[in-house]
Parts: structure tokens; sequence; C-alpha cells
């Protein structure tokens, strides 16, 4: 089965099919490309549907996503920022290994095609030339012979007249010689070009016409076959990330069964306990007796420092009844002591866990300007140390300022927490916050708490306490956080040996994630991976940020 012998008189129709077979060709290519636009776009809305619904920092609604329903969605919304980046990878391997692949094999296609069919047209053009000779050598045999045959009968009417002179007779005989020889040369011509025509007529169809179209057939199914393997491809990307989306998948059905209702009820009462006691039975009070009515020592109007006297029920002691009494609204006091004893403790407490992270933060800072200090000294070229002393003032300034605030803070949660009904060592010392050889000091003044009307409770000492906490060395301030997508990638200008805390080292050259731009403090985070971040100099890397930001979980 050859186009060659069984098409040889088809070139006009097999110029149109092959045509045809490469406009199919693009047209596929249209198709996948238009493919990974739909596949960029619906990735593109996940993300922004997974970034909707997260939880916005240090808010309100950050604090409820400690449940683990909540916790659950979170991890939904991770799992489907993920599954959204498998429908990118969709799109960059369908346009690196289809779309970039068979457009530069079409550009070939249509140079091969174009090549064979000049050669096709050229041979041709060949076998025309050499038909329109035949025909010319032809029609100059034709008519020479009847020319001959004119002078011949020319010839022999003037032989017959007796009335012409022999002189006339003989150029009339001439003239009839030079016709036949004229005749006889054109035929010779006539033969030799038919000969030649008829070989060229059975090279053009036995060998010329049948190689340029087996070229062309070949031509033809190596872009059939070229278009089935595309679609094999575009098949086997698909599948190349099924394993992965069924992990996301598996991801947010793992989320649903860590769901706990226990837990969250759990958390429910650690959130709104007050930490009082139910209020007790109110006595009957008799007014068909006169009688002297007092303030009792838990009455209600009782405030610190007024000196107001005590109600008195009958000369006994009731229940608290501040679950009852509407609360005014106002500024919160610092040490909120408008709060009831359990819900202050863990404000004080989440308070402190701030400060802490402030002060390891500037420690951090400090570490690494003093680290940048030694790296000037050692090479000068790099920068004037002296101009780091302003800022490296600046920073243990601000890390005493922090150290006061937090042992005020420090005070106040020792006191609640001593006041507070007994609570397990570790309870009490579970941000590692205090030293355990050397506990608070705090002098129990727990009898003279009582509950304001507003809602809030007051306390009244009988002698000042003095209490000394020795804070212990800092949590890390990354551990307890998410990690933070990145928002660009970086690439480090010089080698930086982050040995101290909270900063991280790089080599030149290196390519990494920035997850947080640099606050006019010189420093700017960057991730190498999930578990390596870190601060490194600003002027130590060349940044490049994300517009569109991505949070994603593969990293470099």
């Amino acid at each position: 089965m050859s186009w060659g012998t069984e098409l040889w008189d088809q070139f006009d129709n097999l110029e149109k099919h092959t045509q045809w077979g490469i406009d199919i060709l693009e047209k596929y290519i249209k198709f996948v490309k238009e493919r990974t636009e739909i596949e960029l776009s619906y990735a593109k809305q996940l993300r922004n549907l997974s970034k909707k619904y997260q939880p916005k920092k240090n808010s309100k609604e950050e604090e409820e996503y400690k449940y683990t329903s909540c916790k659950a969605f979170i991890s939904n919304l991770n799992e489907m920022n993920d599954y959204a980046g498998q429908h990118e990878v969709i799109s960059e391997n369908m346009a690196s290994q289809i779309i970039v692949d068979l457009a530069r094999y079409v550009q070939e296609l249509k140079q091969e095609r174009k090549s064979n069919f000049h050669d096709g047209r050229k041979a041709q053009q060949h076998i025309e030339t050499c038909w329109k000779q035949l025909e010319s050598s032809k029609r100059r045999f034709e008519r020479d012979c009847k020319e001959a045959d004119r002078a011949q009968q020319y010839f022999e009417k003037m032989d017959a007249d007796i009335n012409v002179t022999k002189a006339d007779v003989e150029k009339a005989r001439q003239q009839a010689q030079i016709r036949h020889q004229m005749a006889e040369d054109s035929k010779a011509d006539y033969s030799s070009i038919l000969q030649k025509f008829n070989h060229e007529q059975h090279e053009y169809y036995h060998t010329h016409i049948p190689n340029i179209f087996q070229k062309i057939q070949e031509m033809e199914e190596r872009r059939i076959v070229r278009m089935g393997e595309s679609m094999k491809t575009y098949a086997e990307v698909d599948r190349q990330v099924i394993p992965i989306i069924g992990k996301c998948l598996d991801g947010i059905v793992k989320a649903a069964e860590s769901i706990d209702q226990k837990n969250d009820s759990q958390l429910v009462i650690e959130a709104y306990k007050s930490g009082f006691e139910p209020p007790g039975d109110i006595e009957f009070e008799d007014y068909t007796q006169p009688m002297k009515r007092t303030v009792s020592d838990n009455s209600l109007s009782n405030s610190r420092g007024e000196g107001k006297p005590d109600l008195k029920f009958g000369g006994k002691s009731k229940g608290k009844l501040w679950p009852f009494i509407k609360k005014n609204k106002g500024a919160t006091p610092e040490d909120f002591s408008n709060l009831p004893p359990e819900q202050r403790r863990k404000k004080l407490q989440q308070k402190v866990d701030e400060l802490n992270k402030e002060i390891q933060k500037e420690m951090d800072q400090r570490d690494a300007i003093t680290k940048m200090k030694d790296v000037y000294l050692k090479n000068p070229q790099m920068g004037d140390p002296a101009s780091l002393d302003h800022k490296l003032a600046e920073v243990s300034q601000n890390i005493e300022k922090l150290r006061v605030e937090t042992q005020k803070f420090e005070a106040w949660l020792a006191e609640v927490e001593g006041r507070l009904p007994a609570r397990s060592e570790q309870a009490r010392r579970q941000s590692g916050l205090y030293d355990s050889q050397n506990p608070p000091t705090v002098n129990n003044c727990a009898q003279d708490r009582e509950s304001s009307p507003d809602g809030s409770y007051t306390e009244e000492q009988s002698q000042e306490s003095e209490m000394k906490v020795l804070a212990t060395d800092f949590d890390d301030e990354f551990d307890d956080e998410e990690p933070l997508p990145a928002i660009g990638t970086c690439k480090a200008l010089y080698t930086f040996e982050g040995q101290n805390e909270g900063t991280i080292s790089v080599v030149e050259g290196e390519t990494l994630y920035v997850i947080e731009e640099d606050k006019g403090d010189g420093w700017t985070r960057i991730r190498r991976n999930e578990d390596e971040e870190g601060y490194v100099p600003t002027s130590y890397v060349e940044v490049c940020l994300d517009k569109n930001a991505k949070g994603a979980k593969t990293y470099i």
C-alpha cells in the first residue's frame, strides 16, 4: 500500500489532505492550550477560595480555630490549596510536554511538506516541458511532411507539363528533394524527442512521483503517530497527579476523623469558666419585725478602697451573685482585673507568652546584628561596624523594656494563680516561663477578693507582696505557629552563616522562599524547606516577590 503507486495522479488531493492534517494538529494544540488555561483559572479560584476562608492573623477569629472541628476545616483549606497546586502542575506539564513540543513539530512538518511538494511540482514542470518539446517536434515533423508532399506534387506537375522549360523542372525537383530532406530530419528529431519523453515519463510515474509521494505518506503517518503520542501524554499528565490528589483527599478525611467533640466541649469550659462558686441560697427576710439591716460582707455593692459597710442578710454570708449582674462596658484594665479569675489568668498567661516571643525576637535580632558587626570587622569593605552601634543599642533598650513589662504581667499572673484553686505544677508552668527551682513567692489574699457590681472583681491586701519571677529560656517563636505561605523567592548574593538562634545559613547563589518581607529592621525571613526557616540580612539576598503570592507545601 503506497501512495506513489495507488495515488500517482492525485497530487492536488494529497496536497489538500496533508494541509488538513496540519490544521487538525494545530486545532489539537489549541484545545490543549485552552485546557491549560482552564486548569490555571480553576487552581487560582481554589486558592482564592482557600485564602478567603483562612482565619485572619492575630484576630478573634484565629482564636476560635482552636477547636478540633475548626482545625479540621483549616486542614481542609490547606489540602484544597495543595489540590489547586496539582492543577497548576497539570497546566505546566501539558504546556511543556505537549504544546511546546507539538508547536515545534508543526513548524518542522510545514517545512518538510513544503519541500516535498516543491520537489513534486518541479518534477511536474519537467515532464510538462518534455511534453511541450515532443508536441513541438511532432507538429514540425507533420508540417515538413506536408511541405514535402506539396513540393513532390508540384515537381511531378512541372515535369508532366511540356510547356515548362527544363530549368523550371530542375528547380522544382531540387525544391522537392530539399523538402523531403527536411521531413526526414524532422522525423529523426521527433523520434529522438519521443524516446526521450517516454523515458522521462516512465521515470516520472515510476520513480520520481512514487518517491515523493512515499515521503509525503511517511510524513503524514508520522504526524498521525505524533498526535496519538500527544494524546497519551495528555492522559499521563492527569494520571501522574492522581496519587497526590488522593493524598490531599486522604488528608481531608484524616482531618475529619480527628474531630473530637468531647475535646471541643472541654475547650468551651476552659474558654468561659469564671472560677467562681455558684451563689448560695438567699435567706428569708421577715419585714413583719423591726430589724436593722446591715451590710453583708458578701454584698454585691462592696468595692475595694471605698470603706462602705457590708450588707448583712440575717448575719450570714451568701454566695456571690456576679453571673446575674449586667456588666458595664468600658476600657479594659491593663491587668484584666475586670475578668473572672480563670479568664484573667488565661489573658495574663497569653500576654506573658506574647511578650516573651517579642523578647526572643529582639534577642535574635541583637544576635544577628552582633554577627553582622563581626562580619564587618573582619571585612571592612562590606560595611562600617560603627553604623550598627545605634541599632544594637536600640534593640538592647527594647529588650530591657520588654523584660520590665514581662515581669509586671508575671507578677499579676503569679498573684492570680495563687488565688485560684490548687492546680497541678505542670499546668501552672506549662508555658515554661518560670524557673522550677525558684517559684515566685506570693502572699495569698484570696479572702480579700470580692465581686463588684459591674461584673468585675476587686481586691484588698493587708500588706504589700514581694515577688521575684525568674524567666528561663524562651520557647522558639515559630514552634506553635502555622507555617507562613511563601510570598516570593530570593537568591543569596553572599554566603551567610546563621549561627544565632532565629537566623539561617545560606550559600552564595542558593535560591530560597521568602515568607516575610523586611519590615525596616534590615532582616528578611526566608524558608529552605518545611523545617528550616529563619532570618538573613536583607543586603545578603536579592528578593523577587510574587504579586499573586501562593501558599504551597512544595519546598526547595
